[in-house]
Formats: structure tokens, sequence, C-alpha cells
């Protein structure tokens, strides 16, 4: 996957014309790709049409490898740890590249029970989040409410993972394209229906799930309802954690912005359409109210859908594509595309620029999807 090696002047040995890179899709993912690469000297082009208005534009922006940590899941695990470790540099870079601040928070996680059942299902998870040696410390309802009065009397009990922290996605990809065309990134309006219209040295496909149809990979539209809501009078929410948690068995999130938002999800829902629905907004309602009760309060000033890129081992979808020379895939995130974007980023561009790729990137290349005998005939 080499291109060039360093030339002289530190840039890359390159043909006048063809672009070094095209990167199908300008969610973060995609444009923090191009913007690593452009860092690198590479000439890179991106198409999308509608830059930023994929899943990143529903997401509610928890860097959580603690809490997101789930059974089985240990190598997704590690990568998720691996990229959340990025973050605070990558959000100060990305600051003052673009001239903009991108909502980075780290005020941590509170995870909480409102019931009896609710506490003992979230007990079960933080026993296996403990023994891989996570930071997560169960905490009383008396001390959870000192961190956070503004938690209804009813929780029962709850867990912090202090160094699970957030990011205003919205405000990420606005960053990004601003830090990528500043760099040299040229974005391309327009949508690609085969990768043979792509001319590159190297193209990398980070279209979500739209990469299914261009690659043939497993990677299906897992859909989830979001709602927004304001303080009001515009002040800053009543909390300012982050706070997952089981609501009589309903999985929520309460994600607080400084601006007064509070970001409410999410369903997971196995469909491809966008619809919102009412019974999913009675529910993220009901089980937000249950946690903190002063939301009901709160002006509801959207309500969204979008459809996250899911994988059969729920893990992403990084590295080359077997039998297609000079195509990356960097696709199937699912829940975790803004927890691993400079992850993401980085291993990508590392292998496009050296031809090495990290061990990290082992469990997660295409080829744990091809069939053995595909991949040596490849």
């Amino acid at each position: 996957m080499l291109i060039g090696g360093p030339s002289s002047t530190g840039g890359v040995n390159r043909g006048p014309f063809l672009p070094d890179v095209a990167v199908v899709g300008a969610g973060p993912v995609g444009l923090a790709i191009a913007w690593r690469c452009a860092q690198r000297g590479l000439r890179v082009v991106v198409h999308d049409p509608t830059p930023g208005s994929g899943a990143s534009h529903v997401a509610a922006g928890m860097l959580s490898p603690v809490a997101e940590a789930y059974f089985g899941e240990h190598e997704l695990t590690g990568l998720l740890a691996e990229s959340a470790a990025r973050w605070p540099a990558f959000a100060a870079e990305l600051a003052e590249a673009a001239g903009t601040d991108v909502g980075y928070r780290t005020d941590g996680t509170l995870v909480v029970g409102l019931t009896a059942d609710d506490l003992a299902e979230a007990r079960r998870l933080w026993a296996y989040q403990q023994g891989l040696g996570l930071p997560i410390t169960p905490l009383r309802p008396s001390a959870l409410r000192d961190r956070e009065p503004a938690l209804a009397p009813r929780v029962r009990g709850g867990a912090v993972a202090p160094g699970d922290h957030q990011v205003d996605p919205r405000r990420l990809v606005a960053a990004l394209r601003v830090a990528a065309e500043r760099a040299g990134v040229a974005l391309r309006p327009a949508p690609v229906a085969r990768l043979s219209d792509v001319d590159a040295r190297v193209t990398v496909v980070a279209a979500g799930c739209g990469a299914a149809a261009l690659t043939g990979l497993p990677v299906r539209p897992v859909k989830g309802q979001v709602l927004r809501l304001r303080a009001p009078g515009r002040g800053a929410p009543g909390f300012r954690h982050v706070i997952r948690g089981y609501a009589d068995g309903e999985s929520i999130y309460l994600v607080p912005r400084y601006s007064g938002e509070v970001v409410v999800g999410a369903t997971v829902e196995e469909r491809a359409d966008t619809e919102v629905t009412a019974g999913a907004v009675l529910r993220l309602l009901r089980a937000a109210v249950d946690l903190v009760p002063e939301l009901a309060e709160y002006d509801l000033v959207e309500a969204s859908a979008g459809l996250r890129p899911g994988t059969p081992d729920n893990a992403p979808i990084i590295g080359p594509l077997p039998g297609r020379p000079g195509v990356l895939a960097a696709t199937g995130h699912h829940r975790h595309g803004i927890v691993l974007t400079p992850v993401t980023a980085d291993l990508v561009t590392e292998l496009i620029v050296t031809g090495e790729p990290d061990p990290l990137l082992a469990p997660f290349t295409p080829a744990r999807f091809v069939p053995e005998e595909e991949r040596k005939w490849n």
C-alpha cells in the first residue's frame, strides 16, 4: 500500500495529476483520514455529496472505552481504550488547526441503575469491566447524588468511569472539514456509485453503511433514534457528567452540552429506515425523566434517526480489501465511530504511507470476512 518514499523536501514522490488518496465518505473517520494523509504530504480528494450527514449527525459523541466494554469483545475494548487515550492530543491539535472548539469534555461518566433489577444488570457488567482492569468504581446512591444532585432519589446505585469523556460530533465534523481543507484536501460533492469511478493511487472506503454496496463487505444498517433537549433559558443543563444506565430495563444515555443541549438516546433497531416513531420518543423520554426528573421541563428541540454501520462481530473493518489492490476499508464502526476516529485515521494513514500494517489492525481487517480459500487465491 506504499505510495512513495519521502522526498528531499519532506513530501512524497507522486505524479502530477493522479491523487495519492481518494476517500469515499466525509464523516469523522473519512475526514480524519484525509486530514492525516494531507499532513503527511499526500494529495487527497474526498468524495461525498453531503459531508457529515450520516451517522455522525445523529451521534451523541460519547468517548466511552469503559462503559462500552461488553462481554466477549476483548480486542475491540483494547482498540477503544487505545483510541480514547489519543483523544486529548487529537482534540487539541484539531482545535488549533481548525481554529474552533470541538466540545471535548472530561467530566466523566456515571453509570446508574434505577431499580434493583437495573442495578443487578449494571453490576454484572461492572464486574466484567473491572476484571479487565478498566477504571470503573461502584458508588452508593448518596455518593452518586453528591456528584449529581439532579439524579432521581429512586436511583438505587451506580458507578463512575472518570476516563469516559465526550465530544460534540457536529462540531467535530465541521472542524475536521476546515482542518482538512486548510491542509490541502479537495472535497468533491458527488456520490460514488462504483469504486471503478474513483481515480487515485489508493482509495479508502469510509462510507459507513454505503460501504456494503461499494465493497461487498457485511456492513448492515442499525437504526438509532435520538432526542435533543434544551435547558430552559438556554442555560447549562443541571448536570455535568454523561449519565448512562438502565431505567426499568430501558437502556439510556444523557449527554449534557455547555450550550444547554442534552442528547438523549438511543434505540438499537435492526431496520434501515430513518423515521422517528412515537413509541421510541416515549420510551426515551420516560427513561430520561425517570433518571433526571428536571428533564421534564426541558424543551424538546429535535427528534432524529440515523443508521449505524454494523458488522457481524460488532467490530470495525479496517484495512486492505483482499483481491482489490489499492483499496482500503475504514467502516463498520457501529456505536464507536466517534471514539475510534483518531486511531482509525492514524492506522490507515500509516498503512498508506509506509505499507506496513500496525499490529493493532490484525483483528479488524476485511480478511476476517473472506473465506480462507478465497484468500489463498487472492
